[in-house]
């Protein structure tokens, strides 16, 4: 088949590593445009363009909208469109260009986790499996006909990170599994189910703002599931000035035997004990419902460091300290 390709993070790397590698003929690629990034906010380019090999036609529109920002995917002549996480809305003229259509490596079991983070979704919700789902795009959002599915366990332990890259690693081999029978006619495509349909709004800043007066299970799903997005935060005073600053929490976990545990007196985000004689030390945090052990720290401008370190020096969490105050 000649395949057209759109993708823009990392997650879309491995599929189409997998095109690129296979009997298809890639005809061009489809990215967004380089964006400033780093400290020195210098163009960059995305790391589909980055994975690319030399000579596959390479468009970087800013939208689909126009014939003319269409028209260079209409010069490849593909038989199939394959779309992962692009980032842009395709418009029908471009779902009518491809003879097969426009299909779609999405990050849930649709219709489950429709939307833009259906990976992060799926963590905080605290979901216990998840997926991958190969569909045929339609004007919706992730709407589309089912052609493939495969579940995947989520691991107490994951982090978005780890399971956006164990779902890309699944979704490149089943869209290789997809086409032939796209093209044969021999894959029947299958509407989505009317009932279980969740959506995966896009991620806000606000979110990566620990509430103290949420369960301890539930910051740590926080914790783990934003991480590769926006570090989660909450604010400490200064022991020298009283005033609150940002801490960043990278790594947490729920304090053994605390789950369902609250005394009635202690507020919300009071450090109630900390660890500070071990490597593996811990700063233990009154939740709403039980408490959270934090793991690895981070203060804005420093390094990222083990909460034991955190315990000692003239700016230490000790106990009795609150968490969460304004900054």
């Amino acid at each position: 088949m000649r395949v057209a390709f759109a993708g823009t993070p990392q997650f879309a790397v491995p599929t189409l590593l997998a095109l690129q590698g296979s009997q298809h003929e890639l005809v061009g690629v489809l990215t967004q445009p380089d964006r400033p990034r780093g400290r020195g906010r210098h163009l960059s380019p995305s790391p589909v363009k980055a994975a690319l090999r030399p000579g596959v036609p390479l468009a970087q529109p800013s939208s689909l909208r126009s014939p003319e920002e269409q028209a260079e995917l209409i010069a490849w002549r593909p038989d199939v469109l394959v779309v992962v996480a692009y980032g842009l809305i395709l418009p029908r003229a471009v779902l009518d260009i491809p003879r097969f259509g426009c299909v779609n490596v999405h990050a849930s079991l649709l219709p489950r986790w429709r939307g833009a983070a259906p990976v992060e979704r799926a963590l905080l919700a605290g979901d216990t499996t998840t997926g991958v789902t190969i569909m045929l795009m339609d004007e919706g959002l992730d709407t589309g006909p089912i052609l493939l599915q495969r579940e995947v366990a989520i691991d107490p332990s994951d982090t978005g990170t780890s399971l956006r890259a164990r779902l890309a690693g699944i979704g490149a081999p089943l869209l290789l599994e997809a086409l032939p029978g796209l093209a044969a006619g021999t894959t029947s495509p299958r509407p989505q189910p009317s009932e279980g349909i969740t959506y995966a709004r896009k991620l806000e800043k606000s979110e990566a703002l620990i509430d103290w007066s949420r369960p301890a299970v539930e910051i740590e799903r926080r914790v783990r599931g934003l991480e590769s997005w926006r570090v989660a935060e909450t604010t400490s005073p200064d022991p020298r000035t009283g005033v609150p600053e940002r801490l960043l929490v990278h790594s947490a976990r729920v304090a053994p035997d605390t789950i369902l545990a609250r005394e009635a007196h202690v507020l919300p985000g009071t450090v109630v004990a900390t660890d500070g004689r071990h490597e593996e030390g811990y700063i233990r945090v009154q939740c709403g419902a039980g408490c959270l052990d934090l793991l690895a720290l981070q203060r804005p401008g420093g390094q990222r460091m083990a909460a034991a370190l955190f315990t000692r020096g003239p700016r230490a969490l000790t106990k009795s300290m609150v968490l969460g105050g304004a900054a």
